[in-house]
């Protein structure tokens, strides 16, 4: 026999322990993915807390970048009625899952952005 196989077969035979790091190659990924579901989990929920605090007055913006003023809500229809112009009162009707964010309750209040 060749030295080569002579010790390929004595490896076969010392039983192997697994190292460490062996382990936490797979505990970290699984570590990040729990992490990563968990903050998603945690901003769908703030945005549905949102939604379901949503009332008149409140400034808002829309998925497509609309900015209004909530001046009435269906609540069995999920639509909600802004306030885009104030100056000519113009008004467009959208669906409730459109609103993206609630920037604040008091129409008076500029952005301070």
């Amino acid at each position: 026999m060749t030295p080569l196989l002579t010790l390929l077969a004595e490896a076969d035979n010392q039983p192997q322990s697994t190292p460490p790091w062996f382990y936490l190659m797979y505990a970290l990924p699984v570590l990040m993915l729990i992490m990563l579901f968990r903050s998603n989990s945690k901003q769908k929920r703030e945005a549905q807390n949102a939604l379901a605090a949503l009332k008149k007055n409140d400034k808002v913006v829309t998925s497509s970048g609309i900015l209004g003023v909530v001046v009435a809500i269906k609540e069995n229809e999920d639509e909600v009625t802004l306030r885009v112009d104030d100056t000519s009162n113009t008004r467009i009707r959208v669906l409730k899952s459109s609103i993206a964010r609630v920037t604040s309750g008091d129409p008076t209040v500029g952005d301070a952005k």
